[in-house]
Order: C-alpha cells, then structure tokens, then sequence
C-alpha cells in the first residue's frame, strides 16, 4: 500500500476540469461567463494549475524585508530623535527626505549605520553634498534616492538643465554606491496600468544605462508603490525583477541584485472614512512583502490630510511590525514561488511591458517620447480610464463612493492640503501629476459642508 496520500487517484488535467465546469454550466459560454480582461490585456481564468506554472526563476531577497520609518528633516536634532525612537520601537530602515542640505553629523548621530539600511531622499541636486554624505556612511546598506529623470517626469524641469544635472551625476556616480534610484512609483500614483508602471520604468532606468554604460547597474534601485489589485501587485514586483535582470543580461551585466524599495500607493487613499486607509494599507504592505521587496516603508491612515504625527507613525510603523513578527511574514518574499495564478499573471505581465518597452525604445527612447508628451498622454488615458471606473462604481473605496458615513465632516480636521496642486511655473515639458481617485469627489464634499 502507498505512503502518499493521494496514489491511489488519477491526476486530473486542466481540459477534464474545463469540461466538467462546462457542463455545470448548463450551456452558458465558458468564455463569456468565466474569463475576464483586465486593463493590462490579461486574460484571467477561474481556475489555474500546474500545467500553468513557468517555473522562471526570480532572485528574491534572502534575508526578509525591511521595516523603514520616513522621516523629514526640517530641524536635524528633531529628525535624530525621531530616527532613534522609529529604531527603537521596532524600524530597521529609515527614509530621510530633505529639501535641503542639513548637518548629518547631528541627523546621524548614535544611529548604527551597519545595521541600518538608511535611505535618502532630496528635492535638489548637490554632487559635493551627495558625496560627503556617501563616505560619511561608508556602508552598502545606504541608499540614495537621486532620481534626475524621474525629477524631469514629475515637475516637468530639471534640475539645472540636461546637461548641468547629467554633470552632477556623473560626479556622484564615479564616487558613489547605490546613487541612482529609479522612481516607479510616480507612474503608479499618476494612474498608469501595471503593465506601463513596469514598462516605463524599465525605459526609464535604460536611460541610465545608456548614458553611463554597465558599471551603473549595480548603482540603480527601484521605488515602487502598491495598489490595491492584491494578486496582481504581488506578481508586479516579481515581473519586474524577471524584466530587470533580463535587460542587464544584454548589457552583460550578471549576478546583478536588484533593490527594491515599495510603498503602499497614495492614489486610492481617501479623506472620508479615513480609517479603512488601515485596511489598504495593510493589504498593500503584504503585496510588497510577497513581492520580495527589500524595503517596505508604510503610509499612514492621516498622511494626506495630517502633518506627520507620533500616533499615526505608530500606527504604520505597528501594521508592518505585525505582519512580520504575528503574521509571520519576516521571511515571506518567496512564498508566492510555485502559485499557479501569481506564475501565469507574472510571465503575463512580463512579456506585456517587455513588448511595451521595446516599443518605446524603437521609437526613441523614453525620454524622447517624454519630451514628445507621449508617456504623458497615455497615463493620462489610463488615469481617466480608472476614474471612470470609479466613478461608475467598477472601483469602490468604502466611504467614499460605496456607504458614505453622511455625517462625516473633514473641512476643520485639514492640516494640509490634501489634493494635487496646480502648477504655475514654466516647465520644459508636460508634468506627470500624482492624483488620488477620488479628489474631485471630496473637493465636491467639502464645499458641501456646513453649506
């Protein structure tokens, strides 16, 4: 007699399990009935099995993720103490952001740069300043978020100009580790499909690679952020890192690892009925988890109506705490490794953008299709696209367009200004705006208030 349980049963192939849904349907169309198309072309089954897996393998982090607490530095003594505090209570990362330079003898004093995976952040561009602070640290755990490109992406200029901020970087790259970082999360946050998110990010750092040659690919890293589609964002990490290692693979550029740094996404965040941010949130942090993020650093519930608050960092700071140490997902980044349905969508969403990619490059490149307005374009009609569904209900945020708490008033609980700003500065090319889905209806809210 057999020792394994299930020997004495025939296998069963995916054709026997179509036919006998077929038949439970009662005539119905399998196809009409059963598969849907999502916005990334992608085709999804009711059912997966092993006759879909890839078996590709993917390089995913060996020692579990990283809990990072971001932190702004305003005044470098407060950021220090804040910094201290989010290690002591359970970070192991720290995200500094900076509009300008500051004293990091004081922002860095007593914290253990071996044992810190420490990560930097400015909205300006100095390669002395970059430098100093890269031999200060003197580690292979930091990471500086210096994005030029992305910069451009965003607010529409460079930071000097092309040449002036290709200078700088070149200085910074001759002199620095981990000095490029390559901003995924913008085309996230501006509503573009993940098959763009990865497609323009892919072209996006190729412009680097470009430029500067193969010794840059151990230099660049990645942001990403996280929506809410669970599966799906899960096998978004995991194609990326497929699609990354095969574009280093054609520059010659072997046993690359790739770094990446995920966020929950901003732009299905709400104003109204702000605690089932928790909820998005918590799903989202997994979705970076089970994706092999390196470094997962949470939102809080109130970041885009609140300053940054002791309780809802704590708060952020304690989902991911829990997710790792109570759900125990310290080491998970590899559990998606053999799911049928992660596999199929993965190698799916892989060869979309790769397809989407070598699109872009046969036309120029990304950022000529940048300065042609073309990215722009075709986010914005994936942005409109998502809104409609919104709107039409397609997509629900609970409290905001599906079970409204109708006594739920916000107008004197905004410290900041929680909607995208418009811009009235010249730039060289069209912006690529981060937009929440759901602002023109909380603008409509608001003025209705205390009407």
């Amino acid at each position: 007699m057999s020792t394994f349980l299930f020997d004495e049963f025939e296998p069963i192939s995916a054709a026997a399990w179509k036919q006998k849904i077929q038949v439970d349907l009662k005539g119905e169309d399998y196809n009409k009935t059963l598969l849907w198309k999502t916005d990334e072309g992608i085709i999804v089954k009711p059912f997966y099995t092993k006759e879909d897996r890839t078996n590709t393998q993917i390089n995913l982090p060996e020692k579990g993720f990283n809990i990072c607490q971001t932190i702004f530095i305003d005044n470098e003594k407060i950021a220090n103490s804040l910094a201290l505090d989010a290690l002591k209570r359970g970070a192991n990362a720290i995200q500094f952001k900076a509009s300008k330079k500051f004293d990091y003898h004081k922002v860095l004093n007593n914290v253990n740069l071996n044992s810190t995976t420490t990560y930097f952040q400015f909205t300006f561009l100095d390669a002395d300043f970059q430098i100093e602070l890269s031999n200060f640290c003197n580690s292979k755990n930091s990471f500086f978020q210096t994005d030029i490109i992305g910069n451009l992406a965003e607010s529409g200029n460079w930071f000097v100009s092309l040449k002036g901020d290709y200078k700088k970087l070149e200085t910074i790259v001759h002199s620095a580790e981990n000095c490029i970082s390559v901003s995924g999360d913008l085309y996230q946050n501006a509503g573009a499909t993940i098959t763009q998110q990865l497609a323009y990010t892919l072209a996006h750092a190729n412009e680097y690679l470009n430029y500067f040659g193969k010794d840059i690919g151990p230099k660049v890293h990645f942001t990403f952020s996280a929506g809410s589609n669970y599966f799906f964002e899960i096998a978004k990490l995991r194609a990326f890192r497929i699609l990354w290692e095969t574009l280093l693979n054609e520059y010659d550029i072997k046993n690359n690892e790739t770094h990446i740094f995920s966020q929950p996404s901003l732009r299905n965040k709400t104003l109204y009925d702000y605690n089932v941010n928790m909820l998005r949130t918590t799903s989202e942090s997994m979705s970076g988890i089970l994706g092999g993020s390196n470094t997962i650093s949470n939102v809080s519930y109130d970041a885009i109506y609140h300053k940054s608050n002791e309780f809802g960092e704590r708060i952020a700071r304690n989902q991911l705490l829990i997710l790792q140490q109570e759900s125990y997902l310290q080491e998970a980044q590899k559990f998606a490794d053999g799911a049928y349905y992660i596999e199929a969508i993965t190698q799916q969403l892989a060869e979309n953008a790769l397809t989407l990619f070598k699109q872009i490059e046969k036309a120029g490149g990304f950022l000529h299709q940048l300065k042609a307005g073309i990215i722009q374009k075709k986010i914005n009609e994936s942005a409109l696209k998502e809104e409609d569904n919104f709107k039409n209900k397609n997509i629900v945020l609970l409290g905001t367009n599906l079970l409204q708490n109708k006594n739920d008033q916000m107008k004197s609980d905004l410290e900041l200004y929680p909607f995208a700003k418009q811009r009235n500065i010249k730039t060289l090319l069209i912006p690529i705006n981060r937009k929440r889905l759901s602002e023109n209806q909380e603008k409509e809210r608001l003025s209705q208030e205390n009407a």
